[in-house]
């Protein structure tokens, strides 16, 4: 199996940030002599960019558009590797915009894949149900395996986040959508560790063969990671260093729910206590609830908070390397029972930096590899106990809990997971 299509609505080039995870797939499948082809949608998740009609120079000059002149395909490659944009409209927010998105790119990859070379097999990943319900019709009538990753539990996700009945309408159809992807699919890949658990949660092994279902987390490229630690940037609050540095990166949203981490900061503020080096928690992201985050923090005096704002990626590493540790806050819900893969969590390892977590999660990475904290409770007070806790740690402690860091981080490394994921295609080689 040499030709494979990877058909992910929202796969974002390493440029805009966000989840990587295919770009690197295909980087390593491609040195191993695969030929990928990554379809994706024109319209940059969480962004403003539509790659139809950005103007050209949004993109740098090593990045080389393609003179593909097929209707509604755009492909332009990223430091070696091809993204296939299929047309589809803007949106905002989670409105009706973003329904019509959804239900444009399964269209699109229904009428513009056609127009490419039949491949070997199909990788599609979700969250998106209604292009990998494409995904897999299209398995079938190429008679090619289909391997379905699942990177989150649609739509268990939006009855645990959104609250809404799963006896409705909507919801009873999309889990009927879910119980026949799983059943189609030749294979399975789950980020989270508890894939086989969740299956069994839903009464589903009689369909799906758990011998089929696998876990390759997401992870971290560290020769990329590496490489970026040179693109520094002045920040005197990244150089103070008369302070301990907490620093968060991402995204700033309602999941996220950094009022815990304001909690936290407003308890180690207000205990007045003489230190030898002050706390100060530095911030880098945007997102919905930036603004209003702010006016918290401006009302109530918190005043070791800071928002930097918006980060590129390549200046993450550098911004990770000059902190004293990294911190986690993540709306708690009943599915991190089945574990939880964040992608900032395997920067934040290859910072080599310890780790706070408020997640309380199955297969806690942080535990395993006791490079940090995870706390018992939600509670702002253990979480602010949890900082100081790393904070007060010996010389000693704190570095082996660095050292325990880089540690997990070689083994997230995308070349070793791209290899796990060799393994899995060349085992489908074999069943059929």
């Amino acid at each position: 199996m040499k030709n494979i299509w990877i058909i992910n609505h929202y796969a974002i080039p390493p440029k805009f940030g966000g989840l990587n995870r295919h770009y690197y797939f295909s980087k390593y499948l491609s040195n191993m002599g695969y030929k990928v082809k990554i379809f994706t949608a024109s319209k940059i998740h969480n962004s403003k960019i539509n790659v139809f009609n950005s103007p050209s120079d949004a993109f740098s000059q090593h990045e080389e558009k393609s003179s593909h002149a097929l209707k509604n395909i755009k492909e332009i490659n990223f430091d070696g590797v091809t993204y296939t944009f299929l047309k589809t409209s803007n949106y905002k927010n989670n409105g009706l915009s973003r329904i019509k998105n959804m239900l444009e790119f399964p269209y699109r990859v229904l009428t513009c894949c056609k127009k490419f070379k039949k491949p070997d097999v199909i990788y599609t990943s979700s969250p998106s149900p209604f292009a990998a319900l494409i995904a897999v019709r299209m398995a079938k009538k190429f008679k090619i395996p289909i391997i379905l990753e699942v990177r989150d539990l649609w739509p268990e996700s939006i009855v645990a986040y959104k609250g809404i009945s799963p006896k409705n309408p909507i919801i009873r159809f999309l889990y009927l959508l879910e119980k026949y992807l799983y059943k189609h699919a030749n294979c399975i890949i789950f980020t989270m560790e508890g894939g086989k658990e969740y299956i069994k949660s839903k009464k589903l092994e009689n369909i799906v063969d758990l011998s089929k279902v696998y876990n390759i987390n997401n992870g971290v490229d560290l020769d990329e990671y590496q490489k970026s630690l040179e693109n520094h940037f002045e920040d005197f609050d990244l150089e103070d260093k008369c302070t301990f540095k907490v620093i968060y990166a991402g995204s700033i949203r309602e999941v996220n729910h950094l009022n815990d981490l304001l909690d936290a900061a407003k308890i180690i503020q207000n205990k007045k206590q003489v230190q030898p080096k002050k706390i100060k928690f530095l911030i880098y992201g945007d997102g919905t609830e930036k603004k209003a985050l702010e006016d918290r923090c401006n009302s109530e005096k918190i005043q070791n908070i800071i928002f930097k704002g918006h980060i590129q990626r390549k200046f993450i590493p550098y911004a990770l390397s000059k902190a004293d540790l990294n911190i986690i806050t993540v709306r708690q819900t009943d599915i991190m029972r089945f574990g939880c893969s964040l992608n900032k969590l395997f920067d934040y390892m290859a910072s080599g930096k310890p780790i706070v977590s408020n997640l309380q999660v199955n297969y806690d990475l942080i535990q395993r590899y006791n490079c940090g904290i995870t706390t018992k409770t939600k509670s702002a007070t253990d979480l602010a106990n949890a900082i100081e806790q790393v904070y007060t740690l010996s010389h000693d402690s704190y570095l082996n809990m660095c050292k325990n860091a880089r540690k997990a981080a070689e083994d997230y490394d995308y070349k070793l997971l791209t290899r796990k994921l060799n393994e899995i295609i060349l085992s489908l080689d074999k069943k059929t």
